[in-house]
């Protein structure tokens, strides 16, 4: 099952250590760095729409795509067809090149491939590998990375400290897992050992195979096999005192067959086979009793290289006889560096934080036997900026945070002339806790995002589409770059034992409205526009700034934990338009509503849980009247899983996926998602050789 835009919270997961009174962490209360980079906080408390993605809550989830990690997360949507390892995520009605950052380790994720309903801004991953994931959610992002209007996903994928217990010097984690919609089946084993008190080696690797699932309906749905292994290794090692420098190289290959249409039988299909390679080396300096440094440093190499082979089809000058390949491949370098300094004055609490960043995309897409590269024209852009944010804590119920940000690009091919550009954007937040169970913020952030190589540069005629007419893509090297104003009022709540000693509650609740200046949309134009009649056009398309378009919604994520039994329900209600012709945006996501109910039994060792979720119909008047994205019906989907925790070192999983074998298709995709789906899985650990524990001094965290 594939849970796109409905949301249901991913429920704590219980751990054998745990009494069984107390409730485990919930996900709110779990510690991050994602709303301002530089102070740690809670989920919950964080001024910002800002979720987080535990470790225990992915491995309960048993997520065999990218989708199913986001499970339960407000204003957050994966768009991921089933015949494709493909992936790309919207926020608050926000994707595509760019204007949702996806990091990986450290390392931006700006792959493109834009073609008929191909998204046009994707990246690989394989959910197995991850450790955490945190969602920021608007402009407030900004701080991440220039182009983040919608927000930012970071990603981090497991390391040593995921698989060794304090005092172990090696451990080893194994599992597996089979699924009986396809057939399915994963393998993966991680090892990690520390040599010596500060020096850690992790490594390992995945193997996932899907074959062809069937949809609610009981039909096979083709294209939907594929073959995905990774292969990851890490070293930390800390020179001195409070120094930790960190290497990680990670591969991952995927192949399967996918076309842009369903059902694929007839029509063209591609042998595909991709591979992400990604290699980061970071650099960090935290010593509490420091208060001028606190560094966190990283540079990166990604490259994804697309490699794509006609094996279905007719013979066409779009896409080239059977047999006929083709190619997409990005480079990006880049580096991040920031640091704060706390200083106190008299009552007031400081944190000033100052960073910059820069990434470089070479991106070179060959096609010689259609018109891929037409739609992915190669070039190179270059993307960099700075910040300075400072945070105040004033008192025990007002806290503010102000930030201002340097943007600057520029960007060119090979046959058009570039274009480039610069900003500065600025955020404040103030937040007010008048008790100890509630905070009200409130938030203005600009964003900005640079034109990417295919919108400003995008330019040729495509291939004949009858004997009576061709039609174009004409270049703009003067698209300006899009702005985001972001508006926000939230609440975050937090109550403790309310109707039994050590139950909570947590809540956060917010309304946004973001004002997008220059927001850049494909236009389409006939032989009455001049460009188009000198190019000898019947009609044409070009990318073109729209004055404004205006996004707006309500998100709300909770989860009530008595130790034995927990609920939680998550809403998300957005809309959005363009301003100039009142049109509705075709990316805004269904509204959807999610409830979790479950259960801790036998000293925790059981975990059982279930989970509903309704995703609210997209009619053609949601759609512009030119939209060439299909309506989608509502539906419901049913869920259940059971965990089983037999030993300290052997856990047992099961999940049964749409149980009520709904027949749905996700909105934004083509292709139907599955039916229903059992799930089983085996998790092994095992580890030892307690070794002396380093001084806190030296085991930097």
């Amino acid at each position: 099952m594939t849970s796109g835009a409905a949301l249901a919270q991913s429920a704590p997961t219980a751990s054998a250590q745990t009494d069984s009174t107390t409730p485990t962490e919930i996900a709110l209360d779990t510690l991050t760095v994602a709303a301002t980079r530089s102070i740690e906080t809670r989920a919950v408390d964080a001024l910002a729409g800002v979720s987080v993605i535990t470790s225990d809550e992915l491995q309960q989830l048993m997520a065999s795509t990218t989708q199913q990690v986001f499970f339960g997360i407000p204003g957050t949507t994966v768009i991921q067809n089933g015949n494709s390892t493909q992936a790309s995520i919207n926020i608050r009605g926000m994707q595509d090149f760019g204007r949702v950052a996806v990091i990986l380790d450290g390392a931006r994720q700006n792959f493109t491939q834009l073609g008929h309903n191909d998204g046009a801004g994707s990246f690989f991953l394989e959910p197995a590998l991850l450790s955490t994931v945190d969602v920021v959610r608007g402009p407030v992002a900004n701080i991440y990375g220039s182009g983040a209007i919608g927000g930012v996903v970071s990603f981090r994928t497991k390391d040593a400290n995921d698989i060794l217990k304090a005092g172990q010097q090696w451990g080893v984690e194994t599992s597996g897992e089979f699924g009986a919609n396809g057939p399915m089946g994963f393998g993966s084993a991680f090892a990690a050992t520390r040599i010596g008190e500060n020096t850690d080696l992790f490594f390992g690797g995945t193997l996932r195979t899907q074959s062809q699932y069937t949809d609610g309906d009981g039909n096979e749905v083709l294209g939907t096999g594929y073959d995905t292994w990774t292969g990851i290794g890490k070293l930390t090692f800390r020179p001195a005192d409070f120094h930790e420098v960190k290497l990680t190289a990670l591969n991952l290959d995927s192949t399967y067959t996918t076309g842009n249409t369903y059902p694929g039988t007839g029509t063209t299909q591609y042998n595909t086979d991709v591979a992400n390679r990604t290699v980061t080396a970071s650099y960090n300096y935290s010593n509490p009793d420091n208060a001028v440094f606190d560094w966190r440093s990283t540079a990166y190499w990604n490259q994804v290289n697309q490699d794509q082979t006609k094996v279905d089809g007719t013979c066409s000058s779009s896409t080239g006889c059977v047999g006929d390949p083709r190619s997409f491949t990005i480079d990006t370098l880049g580096f991040d560096v920031n640091n704060t300094s706390r200083i106190d004055l008299a009552t007031v609490k400081n944190a000033i934080t100052i960073g910059g960043d820069y990434f470089h995309d070479d991106v070179d897409n060959q096609d010689n036997y259609g018109f891929g590269a037409g739609y992915n024209p190669s070039g190179e852009r270059s993307v960099g900026g700075a910040f300075v944010q400072w945070q105040a804590d004033w008192t025990k119920w007002l806290q503010t945070i102000a930030a201002v940000r340097w943007d600057s690009y520029e960007l060119s091919s090979d046959t058009t002339s570039g274009t480039s550009g610069d900003r500065f954007s600025p955020k404040i937040t103030v937040g007010i806790s008048p008790f100890e169970w509630i905070t009200v913020y409130g938030t203005y952030a600009e964003g900005y995002r640079a034109p990417s190589v295919t919108e400003a540069l995008v330019n040729g005629e495509h291939p004949s589409v009858s004997p009576y007419f061709s039609f174009g893509f004409l270049p703009n090297p003067d698209l300006q770059a899009e702005v985001g104003k972001n508006k926000e009022i939230g609440v975050n709540l937090k109550f403790n034992d309310i109707f039994s000693k050590g139950d909570k509650i947590r809540a956060k609740a917010n309304v946004y409205r973001n004002d997008v200046s220059d927001y850049i949309d494909i236009n389409y134009m006939t032989a009455a526009v001049p460009e188009c009649a000198t190019a000898g056009w019947t009609l044409c398309y070009q990318y073109q700034n729209v004055a404004e378009a205006q996004l707006q919604g309500f998100e709300f994520e909770s989860m009530y934990d008595a130790g034995v039994w927990f609920v939680g329900f998550n809403a998300t209600v957005s809309s959005g338009d363009n301003q100039t012709t009142g049109a509705p945006l075709v990316s805004v996501m269904p509204n959807n509503v999610a409830t979790t109910l479950g259960t801790r039994l036998f000293d925790n060792r059981l975990l059982a849980s279930v989970r509903w979720q309704w995703v609210a119909a997209k009619t053609e008047a949601d759609l512009p009247t030119d939209s060439a994205v299909e309506p989608t019906d509502s539906f419901n989907l049913v869920n259940a899983y059971l965990a089983y925790q037999a030993t300290e070192w052997v856990t047992a999983q099961f999940a049964l996926e749409n149980l009520l074998n709904e027949q749905y298709t996700i909105y934004q995709q083509f292709v139907p998602s599955a039916g229903i789906t059992f799930k089983a899985g085996l998790k092994v650990t095992l580890g030892g050789d307690v070794i002396a524990t380093a001084t806190p001094a030296r085991i930097v965290k």
